[in-house]
């Protein structure tokens, strides 16, 4: 891929701006353009800014998102801005004869009770968690629509599902943040002020699974050099804890000794979320952070990091 130029949608991102530094070290020619230069909820801007930059492949790591009370409260932003995200960037690609390009969607695509681990092909096959199905919906659609340029043109679009990322440039805002980075924002804030516990949303009890975000990246750099299919690859790290576990995890990292309390009255969400890694694996593909070490390095960035 060296000498590529590879338009990165969405490189302040946390995921963008980890596949920003990692396809640096392949020796590609990144191209990027700040929400100040470009809105890609605008089709015209997107088409005009395709057309002039001609970029020979695109990752679309660009999207809005949030945790479940974000999805919650704002299900227009997250149904809506996404589909016009995806669809501006992906038919302006066409347009613009850009014949490589990766879309990144998120494993909350499966249905609710998806069979675990959650393989591929259980896309479509039943109802999705009512609390985040906005951003889900729109998600698939960008699958399907990568996949329907491949069928009608012959386009080399491909898409890749990543599980619940963490690490550099994570949110780390109580009101907006995925669980993980929420942790480590309460468990911080314990330990200085000398709470006695900190709360987590739910019983505790559902299993989820995390990859760090540099993992993410090397896995998307990866399916760009070695991937070409219609259907979509999971991205994930193949092992899933509890929140409870989880958050003993954030509070050992961070030296928060105080209590975990849980909260039954609010929504757990999907019971269990594993996605299968046969497939990645299979291509020859293996994360290589553990969640561990992978938490005390986000911590660390929180601290040299945080306003």
């Amino acid at each position: 891929m060296s000498g590529k130029r590879v338009w990165v949608a969405g490189h302040r991102g946390m995921v963008g701006s980890a596949v920003v530094y990692r396809l640096g070290r392949e020796g590609c020619d990144i191209l990027t353009a700040g929400r100040d230069m470009l809105d890609l909820v605008d089709q015209r801007s997107v088409r005009e800014w395709i057309a002039r930059e001609r970029p020979d492949a695109i990752v679309l790591a660009a999207a809005r998102v949030g945790g479940i009370l974000a999805n919650d409260t704002y299900p227009v932003d997250f149904l809506y801005d996404n589909l016009m995200i995806e669809a501006n960037i992906i038919e302006a690609a066409h347009r613009a004869d850009v014949n490589r390009l990766l879309f990144l969607g998120s494993s909350c695509i499966y249905p609710k009770f998806a069979p675990q681990p959650i393989p591929e092909d259980a896309l479509l096959t039943g109802p999705l968690e009512p609390t985040n199905e906005w951003y889900a919906i729109a998600k698939i659609a960008g699958i399907k629509l990568a996949q329907a340029y491949r069928r009608q043109y012959g386009r080399d679009y491909i898409s890749a599902m990543p599980t619940n990322l963490y690490g550099p440039g994570d949110n780390f805002d109580l009101q907006s943040s995925h669980v993980l980075p929420a942790l480590i924002r309460k468990a911080h804030e314990a330990k200085l002020t000398g709470t006695s516990e900190i709360g987590i949303w739910g019983t505790g009890t559902p299993r989820r699974e995390f990859l760090h975000v540099d993992d993410c990246a090397d896995a998307c750099t990866f399916l760009l050099k070695n991937y070409s299919n219609a259907e979509h690859v999971n991205v994930g790290s193949g092992e899933d804890v509890t929140i409870l576990e989880l958050a003993r995890l954030v509070c050992d990292a961070i030296g928060f000794t105080g209590g975990i309390a849980t909260d039954p009255g609010k929504p757990d969400g999907t019971p269990r979320k594993l996605m299968s890694a046969d497939k990645l694996r299979g291509l020859g593909w293996t994360p290589s952070i553990g969640l561990r070490e992978g938490i005390a390095a986000t911590y660390d960035w929180f601290l040299a990091n945080r306003i």
